[in-house]
């Protein structure tokens, strides 16, 4: 790991954010290494312990007390409870040695909340500056609802204050963005949003009514959680106060984007609602739906004959699934599912060296425990000595990887054994 670390760190870099697992000394190759930014990826590694972070509240560079503060990036959060990424002596540690770490840690939705809390009544940041909205003057509002420009007529179709006459006015305007806004105002009823003209696929991506994802009020919620307004069903499936009764009512919604956003907000949607959400979603982040609290892996098995790929792949993380699925799984006709199950310790040595031999399967299965020592060693050697060779005008390695179309045939030397 040190040899990576001080070989290839702008390669490894997005590995070490997101390793799974780590013993105590392998964290602490990077939280004593002499590299600055090493210390600050292990400060925001996303599954090291507490314990194991803590080890970093002594570190004599401001930007790593930073990052323990922060803790990983905010996209990475799992919205639904995070926990704290350090021992509560820890925080208080970081603000005894910097003080201005509070404002950090304000923000940090991985500080425990009693601790932010405490830090905004001490003053760390000013308060909301308090204040009620002055009423909408008219030739201003006119002049917003006539305005040339789109997005301001959108912004006048959101605003609380604008008049009624001129919200009708918006409600026929000729961009379809401005008559969806009009359409998702609070006071309309049902059948006034049903005459407005807006539109809104199963792909679009629209900006929830703050007023629905916001609201305790039980009768607002069950509203929109029932209207024929996707939008607003959508925005309130956003909301984190809602009922068991409303969560199940949105489980079973027929828009994709409904449900999606209930499992990415709530942590009681039922588990068989996330395990369909996750096999239909093809957004970039439906990964973290496997990490939802609902999700149950125990059972998972059963996908193994299922005719969807991306089903079948799901079965490695069953625990209780047994060496010889595993092993099927390692020759499944599908590469994507043969990817996933190449970096598990169930699959025996002979089959991982046969997936890290398989182009396709290669960088997946060097991440397994069973992968020998020499060839990982012989992989780093290797992608040094043809780091600068150029074939046909392009890199013979990339980011340590050989076309799979341009893999040398070495003398005496075993295929598992060379870099791709």
């Amino acid at each position: 790991m040190r040899r990576l670390l001080d070989e290839y760190l702008t390669e490894t870099d997005v590995a070490l954010t997101f390793r799974t697992r780590w013993s105590d000394e392998q964290f602490d190759t990077l939280a004593g290494h002499p590299d600055r930014k090493v210390r600050e990826l292990a400060a925001q590694a996303v599954h090291a312990t507490p314990e194991q972070r803590a080890r970093l509240v002594e570190d004599p560079e401001p930007g790593v007390l930073r990052a323990l503060a922060e803790g990983p990036s905010s996209f990475l959060m799992l919205t639904w409870t995070p926990q704290p990424t350090l021992p509560p002596w820890a925080y208080e540690r970081l603000l005894e040695r910097n003080p201005r770490l509070g404002l950090v840690m304000e923000d940090s939705p991985w500080v425990p909340g009693d601790l932010r809390a405490r830090l905004r009544s001490a003053g760390s940041s000013p308060p909301p500056a308090p204040g009620s909205e002055q009423p909408l003057d008219r030739r201003q509002a006119e002049a917003r609802v006539d305005a040339d420009d789109e997005w301001t007529r959108v912004a006048a179709a959101t605003d609380p204050r604008l008049p009624g006459d001129l919200v009708t006015r918006l409600a026929v305007d000729p961009s379809p963005a401005v008559r969806l806004a009009v359409s998702m105002r609070p006071e309309l009823s049902e059948e006034h949003r049903a005459v407005i003209d807006y539109h809104i696929g199963r792909d679009d991506r629209i900006q929830p009514a703050r007023w629905a994802t916001d609201t305790r009020d039980s009768e607002v919620q069950r509203r929109c959680v029932r209207s024929a307004h996707i939008g607003l069903r959508r925005s309130v499936a956003c909301n984190p106060h809602l009922s068991a009764d409303h969560v199940a009512a949105l489980a079973a919604d027929d828009d994709f984007a409904v449900r999606l956003l209930l499992c990415e907000h709530h942590p009681d949607v039922p588990s068989d609602t996330v395990l369909t959400t996750y096999l239909e979603a093809t957004t970039a982040t439906r990964g973290r739906l496997l990490q939802h609290p609902s999700f149950q892996r125990f059972g998972l098995a059963r996908l193994v004959d299922s005719p969807d790929p991306q089903a079948r792949a799901l079965a490695v993380l069953d625990p209780e699934a047994t060496p010889s699925l595993i092993e099927r799984l390692g020759t499944d006709p599908d590469p994507a599912v043969r990817q996933c199950v190449a970096g598990d310790p169930r699959l025996s040595p002979s089959r991982v060296l046969e997936l890290f031999d398989d182009p396709e399967t290669t960088g997946a299965a060097a991440a397994n425990p069973h992968l020998p020592v020499p060839v990982m060693h012989g992989v780093l050697a290797d992608a040094a000595t043809l780091a600068d060779e150029v074939i046909e005008g392009e890199p013979a390695v990339y980011l340590g990887q050989w076309p799979p179309d341009e893999l040398p045939e070495e003398e005496g030397t075993p295929r598992q054994s060379r870099p791709r």
